[in-house]
Formats: C-alpha cells, sequence, structure tokens
C-alpha cells in the first residue's frame, strides 16, 4: 500500500470552528505527496486570550513538506481565508493563486508583510483553470458576502473535488456576479468524488435571502427617521454598501463613510471594475455641515470592534461624527459567535445617549452570505457527490451537516475536526490518521504558540493577578532593609493596610524561621519565599497569583 497513489485531505483551521481556515491537499504516494494549501486565514482573539488580537492557524505540518508544495489557492478575499498571509506567508513561501479583486487584497497583505516586491500573486480570471502539480483546478464563481467568492473544482487522478469555501445561492447579489449553477451542473455530470462544505448556516430552514430584497426594506426604515441614521455593517461587504448607499440616496440623504478598512474595499472594488454606479459618499468630515434629516453615515463596528469607527461614535471620541437623542444605528450585520459581549456594550453605551438601536430582531436590515438548509439541498442536487466532508462550522454544525448530506443521498459524511487525515478514494475513504494542529498568536512581529508561556503567563495573571518581591539579604541571610513589593491585580496600593502588613510578615516570617544553611543558599531562599507569598495570597484571595521574587544578597 506504500507504493499506492493517495488523495488526501487534511484541515489544519475551520474544521470543528467558524474562521481561520487552512486547508490541505495532497496527492502521490505516503510521504512523497504534492500538496496545495485551499485559503490561509485568521481568527480573532477574545476574553479568553488577553491581549491578542490575530490568532492564527499552525502552519508547521505544511512548513515541513515546503519543497512539495505546489501552491496556494485563495477563494474569496475575506480575513478567515486570506488573513494570514499578513503575517506567515513566509512560513510557506508559495506563490498564491486568486481571481483579480481578492489578488489585490492579496497583494495589500503581503505588502504589509514586507513581501510587496515578489511576484507571488498570481491573477486568475473568474471562472479561469490552471495546473497546479497534479492538481487540475477551476475556480467556479458563486455568491457570498464580498465580491468574486469561489468554489474550486480540484481535479485529481483520484477524482474530482469539490471545495466551496463561503458561499449562498442569490439570484440578485447587487454587486458582481450570480452563482455559475451551469458550471456545478456540468460538474455533477461528469461525477464528483467528495464536496468539501460550508456548514455556518446548518440549522437555519429554508433559504438566506437575496440581497436586492434588503433595497425596499432599508428604504422604508430609514424613511422614518427626522435625525441622523448611522448604519454599521461588514466593509467587505460591498453589496451592502452598495444597497445602503442607493436606499439614502432615495431618502434624500447624503452619505458618509467613517472606517479605513471601507476605503481599502472600495480601492479594490474600483481598481477592478465594480461599485462605478454606486452613489458617491462624502469624506467624514463633512458630517458637521449636513442637516440630521439629510445625513446617513455608513461606519465600521458591527461587531464591537474597540478601534472601529462606531465604538468611536458610541464613546463621544469620533472627531468628526456625533450622535444623540433622536438619531438611530441600524447593525445590517449578523452576530459572530463570540462577539456578543462586545456589541453588547456598544449599545448600551448607543442606548444611554438615547439613540435608538435596530437590529434584524426588529427589522429586515440583514441577510446572511451562508448557504441555508434549503441551498445546501439545493447544492447536493446539483453537484452529487458521492461523499461529503462538512467544513467551517463548529461540531454541532458538522454533526447536521453530515446528517443533511446523508439525507441528499450521500454514501457517506465525515465529521471530522482539526489535524484529521482524510484519505478520499471511490471505494474505501476513510480518516487514515491525525497530525499535529495548533493555534498562534500574533505578539509584535511574530507569532507564538497559543500554549506557550508568552501567552499562558498573561492569562493566568489577568486571572489571577501577580506579585513580585525585591528583597535585599546579606551573607548570613538576614534581611537587611524592608522588602519592596509590587502588586497587579491583588492588593490595593493606597489601601489594604491590615492586608500589606500580613503580607510583610510572611515575609519576614519566611526568612528569620529559616536554617542557616538555607538562608545562605540562594535557590533554597527564593523558591520559598515564593512559594509562601503565593500560598498566602490563595489563602486570602482563593487566587493563584503569579509570584517572582527577585533575591539581591550584599556581601
Amino acid at each position: 500500500m506504500k507504493n499506492k497513489e493517495e488523495l488526501i485531505f487534511v484541515p489544519l483551521g475551520g474544521a470543528g470552528e467558524i474562521g481561520m481556515n487552512l486547508n490541505l491537499y495532497g496527492y502521490g504516494k505516503p510521504e512523497q505527496e504534492d500538496w496545495i494549501i485551499v485559503d490561509f486565514g485568521i481568527t480573532f482573539g477574545d476574553d479568553m486570550a488577553p491581549g491578542v488580537d490575530v490568532i492564527l492557524p499552525d502552519p508547521t505540518f505544511i512548513e515541513q513538506r515546503r519543497d512539495r508544495l505546489k501552491g496556494m489557492v485563495i477563494t474569496h478575499a475575506h480575513e478567515d481565508h486570506v488573513g494570514a498571509l499578513a503575517y506567515i506567508w513566509d512560513r510557506v513561501q508559495c506563490p498564491v493563486y486568486c481571481t483579480p479583486f481578492t489578488a489585490h487584497i492579496a497583494r495589500e497583505k503581503l505588502k504589509e508583510a514586507g513581501f510587496g516586491h515578489l511576484d507571488i500573486v498570481k491573477e486568475i480570471p473568474l471562472g479561469g483553470r490552471f495546473q497546479l502539480g497534479p492538481f487540475d483546478v477551476e475556480f467556479i464563481t458563486f455568491t457570498h458576502s464580498i465580491l468574486e467568492p469561489n468554489a474550486l473544482a480540484i481535479r485529481t487522478p483520484k477524482g474530482t473535488i469539490v471545495h466551496t469555501g463561503d458561499w449562498k445561492l442569490d439570484d440578485g447579489p447587487v454587486v458582481g456576479r450570480t452563482t455559475d449553477t451551469d458550471a456545478l451542473d456540468r460538474l455533477g455530470k461528469e461525477g464528483v468524488l467528495a464536496m468539501i462544505c460550508d456548514s455556518t448556516n446548518v440549522f437555519s430552514e429554508g433559504k438566506t435571502g437575496s440581497e436586492e430584497d434588503l433595497e425596499p426594506s432599508l428604504i422604508e426604515l430609514i424613511s422614518r427617521y427626522e435625525g441622523k441614521v448611522c448604519v454599521t455593517c461588514f466593509a467587505s461587504n460591498l453589496a451592502r454598501l452598495h444597497t445602503i448607499a442607493v436606499a439614502a440616496k432615495e431618502c434624500g440623504r447624503q452619505i458618509v463613510v467613517s472606517g479605513r478598512s471601507f476605503g481599502r474595499m472600495m480601492d479594490a472594488a474600483h481598481a477592478n471594475g465594480y461599485m462605478l454606479d454606486t452613489p458617491d459618499f462624502l469624506p467624514e468630515d463633512e458630517a458637521h455641515h449636513i442637516p440630521d434629516n439629510e445625513l446617513l453615515i455608513i461606519c465600521t463596528g458591527s461587531q464591537g470592534e474597540p478601534r472601529a469607527a462606531l465604538a468611536r461614535i458610541a464613546s463621544g471620541q469620533h472627531k468628526n461624527i456625533s450622535l444623540g437623542d433622536g438619531d438611530v444605528v441600524i447593525f445590517s450585520s449578523r452576530t459572530i459567535p463570540g462577539n456578543e459581549k462586545s456589541i453588547y456594550r456598544i449599545q448600551n453605551e448607543l442606548a444611554r445617549k438615547g439613540i435608538e438601536i435596530v437590529t434584524s430582531h426588529d427589522h429586515f436590515v440583514h441577510v446572511s452570505g451562508h448557504p441555508a438548509r434549503d441551498e445546501l439541498r439545493e447544492l447536493f442536487r446539483r453537484v452529487r457527490p458521492q461523499y461529503a466532508v462538512p467544513v467551517h462550522g463548529e461540531f454541532r454544525h458538522l454533526q447536521a451537516h453530515a446528517a443533511l448530506a446523508e439525507e441528499c443521498g450521500v454514501q457517506k459524511a465525515f465529521v471530522i475536526e482539526n489535524g484529521h487525515v482524510v484519505k478520499l478514494e471511490k471505494e474505501m475513504p476513510c480518516i487514515i490518521d491525525e497530525v499535529e494542529t495548533g493555534r498562534l498568536a500574533w505578539e509584535g512581529r511574530r507569532a507564538v504558540p497559543m500554549k506557550s508561556e508568552v501567552v499562558q503567563s498573561r492569562k493566568r495573571a489577568l486571572f489571577n493577578g501577580s506579585a513580585v518581591v525585591s528583597i535585599a539579604v546579606n551573607k548570613d541571610g538576614h534581611i537587611l532593609s524592608e522588602p519592596i513589593v509590587t502588586t497587579e491585580g491583588l492588593l490595593d496600593p493606597d489601601g489594604d493596610d491590615d492586608l500589606w502588613d500580613a503580607l510583610f510578615d510572611i515575609i519576614y516570617n519566611t526568612v528569620e524561621s529559616m536554617p542557616k544553611r538555607d538562608r545562605t543558599d540562594d535557590v533554597v531562599l527564593e523558591e520559598a519565599l515564593r512559594l509562601n507569598v503565593r500560598r498566602w495570597f490563595r489563602n486570602i484571595f482563593a487566587k493563584r497569583a503569579i509570584t517572582h521574587i527577585h533575591l539581591m544578597r550584599i556581601k
């Protein structure tokens, strides 16, 4: 069997989670496979990763096989599919293949990383087809909440794989092309071995709805208000930006856009011939000169991002835009799981100012970019894969998607998570192995493992506090002057007098009660102090404080 060529699929990110997509396909004899990467994404930090803004998939497995890596294919330009280019492309150092809009974004990412001078990005036309070693790759146009989303038809000697990326079926996407259903039907007739498919909305019945249906709903909503109207949405959703702009113009409002990411996306759109008929935007410093009933603001920050435009508006720190009693903020986006607290915090700040808040629970202001169950059923009907591998979802999403796939007639659906190695073949596909995966935190200008002491100690300090004791002793181990103690998150430096006294008693008693031979041994003395001080904090506060001892011996 070792001499038999195999086709394998290995997700390093995005299977068992939503976001941070990094998928591998290998073909060849075991340990001699040629490889391609499909998508290279990031996710964002949360309360469980203090001080970490960007989280990356660990590419070590494919980095070790870089000499057999034929290239990287990006399905679309969302951060969870392309964002890692700005951070860890140098770990894989391969050419990047994508359609024109995504290529523009990818080049900007690589420029950020200092690789803008290299000819890395290979632009492929919509519907284009190209060869990467044993992989014959074809872009299949879909619709989604960003321009130029693609599925991939990956043809190999073992059969054809359809890798969907993120998608939906939308006959009225407003900006960009509709899904190439003819190509899907053609693939179904040719025969598809397996489909690796988005699971995000698998619990939603029916269809997600069309972008073009939003325009009349937004016009009706905006026309209700006499004050300022602010709409927040994802900067990458340029179709939504267009829809909001058209609705604003219909309501007699001038449009101000706030958020640098909008500018980057618009530049990429214009460079590729999109959004040329979108109503004009005014710079945000013009907002002061427009009457309230004639102003509509489009801003970033729909997920409660602390540095986004909406957060600055809500806190009153935006230098050009202010909102108050009688104004309204419309959240034209979905809530990404995990962002609830951040979003509610922003909404509470807005509510305290007398600002009305409208979400998708109150009015039709958003359609998803991911497929609901009827769209999944239609895709299975058109593509007719023999096997299914759900990805882009938490484990419960993958289970539900697998059950739906089998209802749709696939022979078998595999529920896998990051690191599983799936052998794809007509006769006996199966999970054959599991490789090591992980997450990396972007720290300054480096990527460190999330399990590293750098990240874990910060997490421990956040939840348990920290203490540093600096103490000087003579050659016999007797204390020469009052110790200096600094704590973070434990004792009030301007209060807690009784507790400070008790802590100093612990320090003095620890040193003076030790035998002379132990007091004269720096290692033994430091450890005894560390353990006793840490034990005291645990007894008083039930906190496992990070405790450091700085011992100075004066001879």
